[in-house]
């Protein structure tokens, strides 16, 4: 059964994964678990042992990375083009090189996604090329000139690669929002209102939040009526500490794009996967933000909500973001308060900063 085929009946996309490194298998195996059809039935971590197991199993997709032991990806495509002609394949390579990618492509590959990026494009490549479109990562596509066809939405490659541009799913990319609170009470209030309204509808939450606030939010919620054990017990809901977040893509005093992609792709994927049926959306409350304020680094605050626009223009995510006036005013300047207002599609507590 061809992968379209699959696609349009709701039957299961089998998929094999081929990468040396395990966390990027995993990193794979993770975002596939959104997509409601796909099943990673094998993992390889070599070139010919990808070849062997795509002529076994005759899987619909094949995610393939190119600098593999014993051969190459671009070598394993050609033969797996050979046994397995059915099978969908996308590159997922650290190599940026566009006459690597051309080589990719006419080896048999349907889509090609830079690491770097697949944080924010590998679902978006998986969903092309199952439809049967050709996928190039933007920043590579970007290497090769020329704008995309408005017409279309394509942009020429050298010698004939395109890539599909997505376009920004408004439906799904709706609130990113921001509360400006007076005291720790409105701050909870908000917090407690976001996340049990989440919870109650049957999505998953992530909060990231000081140990204070995770502790004086459990029975807020149960009060709310939010069955909190059991969202925890069924990884509904995620609670981790905020500091600890920001050390994992602060990179000299300023957010790392890709390691926070990273970083909450992983997070997201997770909570997705185990929404209740029909509930894939995840509501996130970030207390990052309001860190960094209080440190003096608005900074990195006001790119940080710049790369929260960038999470929900690709994932199925509501952000809420707090900042408690009553500690970060002295540090937030008119210019400041002014530009975080403008990165949200919603500002609650305007009124407080005068």
């Amino acid at each position: 059964m061809t992968s379209e085929k699959a696609v349009g009946t709701r039957k299961s996309i089998r998929v094999l994964v081929v990468d040396d490194y395990e966390p990027w298998r995993r990193f794979v195996r993770l975002t596939l678990q959104i997509h409601p059809t796909c099943e990673v039935i094998s993992e390889v971590s070599d070139g010919l042992e990808a070849v062997q197991k795509a002529q076994e199993l005759q899987p619909d997709l094949i995610v393939l990375d190119i600098g593999l032991p014993t051969l190459n990806g671009i070598e394993a495509a050609r033969r797996i083009r050979t046994h397995t002609p059915q099978a969908k394949i996308l590159f997922l390579s650290e190599n940026r090189s566009l006459d690597i990618a051309e080589e990719a492509l006419r080896s048999g590959g349907s889509g090609y996604v830079l690491k770097s990026d697949a944080a924010g494009e590998l679902a978006l490549a998986v969903e092309a090329v199952l439809h049967g479109k050709r996928f190039v990562s933007a920043n590579l596509a970007r290497q090769g000139g020329d704008r995309p066809d408005p017409s279309t939405g394509y942009r020429p490659l050298a010698n004939n690669a395109v890539t599909l541009i997505p376009a920004p799913n408004v439906e799904s990319a709706r609130r990113h929002e921001v509360a400006f609170c007076s005291d720790e009470r409105q701050f909870l209030d908000h917090l407690t209102l976001f996340i049990g309204t989440a919870l109650k509808d049957g999505n998953a939450a992530i909060v990231a939040a000081t140990e204070s606030h995770r502790i004086m939010l459990t029975p807020r919620l149960r009060a709310y009526g939010v069955d909190i054990a059991g969202a925890i017990e069924r990884g509904r809901y995620l609670a981790f500490d905020a500091a600890d977040a920001l050390s994992t893509f602060i990179v000299n005093g300023m957010p790392d794009p890709a390691l926070f992609m990273k970083t909450f792709a992983n997070l997201i994927l997770t909570a997705a996967s185990v929404a209740e049926a029909g509930h894939p959306r995840v509501a996130i409350f970030g207390e990052c933000v309001h860190l960094l304020c209080a440190q003096g680094n608005p900074e990195a605050a006001i790119q940080m909500e710049k790369l929260g626009n960038q999470l929900i223009r690709t994932y199925d995510v509501d952000i809420l973001c707090c900042y408690c006036l009553s500690t970060d005013r002295s540090r937030m300047d008119e210019q400041v308060f002014q530009q975080i207002c403008a990165e949200h599609s919603a500002v609650h507590g305007r009124e407080l900063r005068y």
